[in-house]
Parts: structure tokens; C-alpha cells; sequence
């Protein structure tokens, strides 16, 4: 019998948490205060978050201590499997190795979890009472209501209104676990009833989430705010995926060519990519890292490198990414996790800079990878992972076309155990391919008055 499944034991979860920073030829720009365009300090950002993540957020060392409580709460799902994916390569017909390492084994099913429990953990530690956070398919508010639950601390969550309509499940389980959820926007924050007043009937995005969140944890001196992606500290817990990753490929005797991953912010890419761009750094390797987003919300195909605002509000430092434009609101596709009109500062840099790749797919595209995926594998993957899997099916298909193999290994960052009405859709002829226009993109951009690079 073919060994699928290559496990690690508990005593083999990383102890420490890699930064990509230390190894780049040209570090992030910073971040600038909005309005005086100068570089902030680390004190700017004390108002939104624990002493400590702002210290992660800053660091240029390369390993970060995980402390041992953090490691012993993953070890309730951690290390999580990896696959070889031999009924998607049979079912391709690709001379390619396929593996996926699979985090919908966490307790909330998706990767969130493995920032949501250290971010919740140094908040507890300078005694905060309350996070807030936004969420988009509800993948992160769900693990961040898990891990503030464990930690007594209470957590608001503020659900882009489309997916709140979509997957009241996820809400269901943030409530199991004693979150508060709002849809976004809502009436419960300045900026979300200024954004109801313009339009009544938005279906919402990341953006506008992430400014009624901030807002709420900035007029509160007990509360603070949490971000499931984008920002540096998030990216760094996510690296236990990739650690672990190496660690079961090096038991298989096998080191990727290609690594894959969807596209948001950029935690579920840096997560698995980062530990193996470290090799393309120390020991000169040439494994190609791409991250795939949705052609409806392609920011890093198609956006601009400038510096904007992470938020719609205009409520965070400007940041220089790759951006549609921070007033941008994607179209209502089921992958919600990756409706956000901007990608993290490192992730930018390093695609500026021509150390990873990225591609877009439409979103009919994508639901035909995930179904394929679904009959080859037996699990049905998130919208979001789907985008992976399409990334895969391509590269799987130029190997068939050049003759040749190489080994392929994506994330599969969680199941769509939740997403039944998006698959739904797919198969009722619901889902239509969707991709932006120049023009719209130019519009968007045009609205920015934010400093270009």
C-alpha cells in the first residue's frame, strides 16, 4: 500500500517561529503616519495592540521564541498531516508529485488558528479584556473566537455582510465559542453607519471590517484589535506550517520544485512558502513559490505598488503594498477570505523584487479545481483552497505537456465543510466567471491620493 500520509509526533513542533525579514536582499519600506507621511515607531501602533506583537511586528531576528503554552494549545491539532496526493495525480494523468499539507484539522478547520492563539495569548498577558476583529469567510473570526475562549477573553468579530448572509454556520460556531458577531458594515460603529447611509445594500469587504474593528478596539483602553493576515507578526506564527512541511518532506525523501498557496492578505502563503524561500536564501535553491488570487480581486497581478491603507476607513498607517485601492470593493464571490484590496508589505516587497510569482483564477475556474480535488481526494476544500488547487492543476498539466516531474506541494488551508451553499451554486450554474476591467482598476486607482514609490 502507497504511504499517503507523512506525520510528525507532538515533540516535533517547532519551537520557533521563522523571519523571512532577516534573509531579504532589500527590506520592507515602513510604514508611514497618514498624515505627516513620516515613518512611525513601533509607540503608533500601542493604541491597537500588545506590547510584544508590536515587537514581532518589528524584529528583524530571525527566529522568534513560541512560547510553551502557545506550542502546548497547538498540540491539540498540530503537526498537522501531510499527504501525497496520488489520487489527484492519477486522476490528472501528470508525471508530477503532488503533496498538500492540510491544516483543516484545527479545531476551527482552516490555518487561522495558528495566529489567532498567539495573538490571544500575549493579549492576555498585558491583561486585555476584549479583541476585536473583522473576518471574511469567518475562517479567522472563527479561530480567533476559539482561542480567545481558551484564554477568557471576550472577542467581537465584524463579518463582511456577504459571507454573514452566506455562512451562518460560521457565525453559529463563533457564538459556540462566546464571540459577538456583527455584519459588516454595521450599525454598531461610526464608519459602518456612514457606509450603510451611501449604500444600503453592500454585500461588504475586508477593508470596511477592518475599519470597524479598529475603530471599536481604539475607543476602548481594555480592548484591542487582532488581524488574521497582511501584517508582519501574523505571517511569522503562520511559518510553523512550512517548518513543519520541510520537516515530513525531508522524511520522504523529497524537496518541492513548487510551492503553492491561495492569496489574501498573504498568512496562508507565507505560512507554507517562507520556510522554503529560507533554502532560496541560505543555500541558493530555486524552488518557485506562488501565490494564487482570484482574478475578481487580483491585486498582486494586477494592482499597484504604492503606499495605502490596509482599512476602507482610512484608520491604519499607510503601508506600501501591492493595492486595488483601499475604497475597493471586491465582487460578492464565495471565497471571502480573499476579498481584500491589498497584500501584506513583506509579500509585496518580495514579488517587487521577483522572489516569488503570482497568478490569478476566476471563480469558475476554481470551483471546477475544488470539485476535481473533492473526487480525487475525498475532501471537500474551502473556496479559498480551491484557488491553490487550480494553481496546481496547471503546473500538474505543463509537466504532463513538457514530460517531465516535478514535485508540487500547496496548502490545503481548510475545509469547505461550511461553504455547501457556495458549492451549491457552483452546480446550479450560479457561479459565473468574473474578472475585472482595466477601466475598473484604473477607476479605483484613481481614487488614491496616497504617496506613490
Amino acid at each position: 500500500m502507497k504511504n499517503r500520509k507523512i506525520l510528525l509526533s507532538e515533540n516535533e513542533i517547532p519551537e520557533k517561529w521563522y523571519n523571512i525579514i532577516a534573509d531579504m536582499p532589500n527590506k520592507p519600506l515602513p510604514p508611514l503616519h497618514p498624515g505627516t507621511l513620516e515613518p512611525i515607531g513601533p509607540e503608533a501602533l500601542a493604541p491597537l495592540f500588545p506590547m510584544e506583537l508590536i515587537k514581532q511586528e518589528v524584529t528583524t531576528d530571525k527566529w522568534v521564541d513560541i512560547p510553551d503554552e502557545v506550542r502546548n494549545i497547538y498540540s491539540l491539532w498540530r503537526p498537522t498531516p501531510l499527504y501525497r496526493a496520488y489520487g489527484l495525480e492519477k486522476a490528472l494523468d501528470t508525471p508530477a508529485k503532488i503533496y498538500y499539507k492540510y491544516e483543516g484539522v484545527s479545531p476551527s478547520g482552516s490555518h487561522k488558528p495558528n495566529t489567532a492563539v498567539a495573538q490571544a495569548y500575549y493579549n492576555k498577558q498585558e491583561g486585555v479584556k476584549t479583541i476585536t476583529t473583522e473576518t471574511g469567510a469567518g475562517q479567522w473570526g472563527s479561530a480567533l473566537a476559539f482561542a480567545c475562549n481558551h484564554f477568557g477573553i471576550k472577542c467581537e468579530v465584524y463579518m463582511v455582510k456577504l459571507s454573514y448572509d452566506h455562512k451562518p454556520y460560521r457565525k453559529t460556531m463563533m457564538n459556540t465559542w462566546g464571540a459577538k458577531v456583527f455584519p459588516s458594515p454595521s450599525e454598531a460603529t461610526a464608519i459602518g453607519r456612514k457606509i450603510l447611509a451611501e449604500n444600503p445594500n453592500t454585500t461588504g469587504s475586508l477593508g470596511i471590517a477592518i475599519s470597524e474593528a479598529v475603530e471599536r478596539a481604539a475607543s476602548d483602553e481594555h480592548t484591542k484589535y487582532a488581524l488574521g493576515s497582511v501584517l508582519n507578526h501574523v505571517k511569522l506564527h503562520q511559518t510553523i506550517v512550512g517548518q513543519e512541511a520541510l520537516k515530513q518532506l525531508e522524511k520522504a525523501g523529497d524537496l518541492p520544485d513548487i510551492v503553492i498557496a491561495p492569496f489574501g492578505g498573504g498568512s496562508n502563503f507565507a505560512g507554507l512558502a517562507f520556510p522554503f524561500l529560507r533554502l532560496n536564501f541560505e543555500q541558493g535553491k530555486n524552488i518557485r513559490c506562488i501565490a494564487s488570487e482570484p482574478s475578481s480581486c487580483p491585486k498582486l497581478t494586477r494592482g499597484e505598488f504604492r503606499y495605502d491603507f490596509g482599512d476602507t476607513g482610512g484608520m491604519t498607517p499607510l503601508l506600501p503594498m501591492y493595492t486595488l485601492g483601499h475604497t475597493f470593493v471586491p465582487a460578492p464571490i464565495h471565497a471571502g477570505g480573499l476579498r481584500y484590496h491589498g497584500a501584506g508589505v513583506i509579500v509585496s516587497q518580495l514579488l517587487r523584487d521577483q522572489l516569488i510569482e503570482a497568478v490569478a483564477h476566476d471563480n469558475l475556474e476554481v470551483f471546477e479545481a475544488g470539485v476535481i480535488f473533492a473526487k480525487a481526494e475525498g475532501i471537500i476544500p474551502a473556496p479559498e483552497a480551491t484557488h491553490g488547487i487550480a494553481t496546481v492543476i496547471n503546473e500538474a498539466q505543463k509537466c504532463k505537456e513538457e514530460g517531465v516531474s516535478r514535485t508540487i506541494l500547496f496548502n490545503l488551508c481548510g475545509h469547505g465543510n461550511f461553504d455547501m451553499k457556495a458549492y451549491e451554486d457552483y452546480f446550479s450554474g450560479k457561479i459565473q466567471k468574473h474578472e475585472l476591467s482595466d477601466a475598473e482598476i484604473k477607476a479605483s486607482l484613481a481614487q488614491l491620493t496616497t504617496p506613490t514609490i
